[in-house]
């Protein structure tokens, strides 16, 4: 590296990796035929698999990459409530019921993921420490601090607002203007927890094949035919579960999803000084930008773990790095010289509504766009789906009857970003 902002050893891997390995998998034969195909080894693919999987369906899972080579190993490991819409806005396109319904939703699936890591023995340094949702400006923090105050009835969730005056208490940076505290709010080790979901995965049973990319599916009715560069495969149905790679392969799913780069860097080690001035508490932390920024402690606190979009096209992960140093310091000035350890990107799927969605097209199940809020949401709308094609009434959820947008034109390249991003960070630059 000839840049002084990182590292001599600096990794453009994910920092998950170094503790959690891409895995290795024994090779298996393929079959000529299984039950269930499971098209993306993610947290939605791998839960999909679990569900059906400990149903005594036989269960094979393909990846065009490593298993849980794509976001699902990449995130920041924060956990919110996964619904970007509020209630308001919610009930303008649904009514107020199915807006109740898709927030509780959300609940449902924050809630979930806690009980299902405790269920499973799944050692991934879960913890709720709670978010500091930072205001950029005074005008953010009165209407985070109204939101709050004025919760719907039977959607309330344990909030408190922190006004500028106290916010050294949550984090070391005079840059915001107080914020609110969400205290359910979770995190874990994204890298642990894809591993041990995978573990349970092939300890039910199911046949999980890397480096196996599946090209095309044909629907013959009453199953589908599954071609993969090794050799076909049928199956009696097949779940896509590729979110933010979601490709030609499913070109109905590809044409409803934005695939968006994220980006993060882990800081050098810090002294505990330092950290304990910069992030006194281990909540997770992100702000009210519309190109926004989610931070956290690293699971030992020893670094800083700093993400956020960095450009309106997609960049390599050295261009990337520097950038986000340089918003890192902008934050935190004592971090001044501080180098970055690892630097690395995936891709998000947003939706035209920024709502997840779930279904079943042409005989195909799915689920995907978790608008990079998908921990939590991805592994229970993926259990949600395994539960469907088992038959089982629990599998049913209030993101059922939202219809799955695209718009006029959109193939799934999304040319049209850079003017909606640039025009966000003027927003942000003038605290709209």
């Amino acid at each position: 590296m000839v840049s002084d902002v990182f590292t001599p050893d600096c990794k453009l891997t994910p920092y998950w990796w170094d503790r959690s390995p891409r895995p290795e998998l024994a090779e298996v034969a393929l079959p000529a035929s299984v039950d269930v195909v499971v098209v993306g080894s993610g947290y939605t693919g791998l839960s999909a698999a679990l569900a059906v999987a400990r149903a005594g369906r036989s269960t094979l899972v393909f990846d065009a990459e490593d298993a849980g080579w794509g976001c699902s190993t990449r995130n920041g490991g924060q956990i919110s409530t996964s619904i970007k819409p509020d209630y308001g806005t919610l009930a303008r396109r649904h009514g107020g019921e199915a807006a109740f319904a898709i927030i509780r939703e959300g609940q449902n699936a924050l809630a979930w993921i806690g009980d299902f890591i405790a269920e499973e023995g799944i050692d991934c340094d879960f913890q709720v420490p709670g978010r500091f949702h930072a205001a950029h400006s005074p005008r953010h923090y009165e209407r985070l601090a109204r939101v709050i105050a004025s919760q719907p009835e039977g959607l309330a969730v344990p909030a408190h607002a922190v006004p500028r005056g106290d916010q050294r208490r949550e984090i070391g940076s005079d840059a915001y203007f107080g914020g609110v505290v969400f205290e359910k709010h979770a995190c874990l080790d994204p890298g642990r927890f894809h591993q041990g979901l995978l573990e349970q995965v092939l300890g039910a049973g199911a046949s999980v094949m890397p480096h196996c990319p599946v090209t095309g599916i044909e629907n013959n009715g009453t199953s589908h035919t599954l071609v993969t560069a090794r050799g076909s495969v049928h199956a009696r149905e097949v779940i896509v579960a590729t979110n933010g790679y979601t490709g030609r392969l499913s070109p109905w799913q590809r044409r409803r999803v934005v695939s968006i780069g994220s980006y993060m860097i882990a800081t050098e080690p810090l002294t505990t000084e330092v950290m304990d001035r910069v992030m006194p508490t281990d909540r997770i932390v992100s702000d009210t930008r519309r190109v926004v920024y989610y931070y956290r402690p690293s699971p030992d606190r020893t670094r800083i773990l700093f993400g956020g979009r960095v450009t309106s096209g997609e960049t390599d992960a050295l261009r990337s790095g520097a950038l986000l140093q340089r918003d890192l310091v902008r934050l935190f000035p004592e971090l001044s010289g501080t180098r970055v350890s690892h630097s690395w990107m995936g891709f998000v799927a947003y939706t035209f509504d920024t709502l997840a969605h779930l279904g079943c097209h042409q005989g195909v199940h799915y689920a995907m766009g978790y608008c990079g809020s998908g921990v939590s949401m991805a592994a229970y709308l993926g259990t949600r789906v395994g539960q469907k094609v088992l038959g089982l009434a629990e599998g049913r959820t209030a993101l059922d009857d939202v219809a799955f947008q695209t718009r006029p034109l959109y193939s799934g390249r999304p040319w049209f970003l850079a003017a909606p991003v640039a025009f966000y960070r003027c927003c942000d630059a003038l605290g709209l």
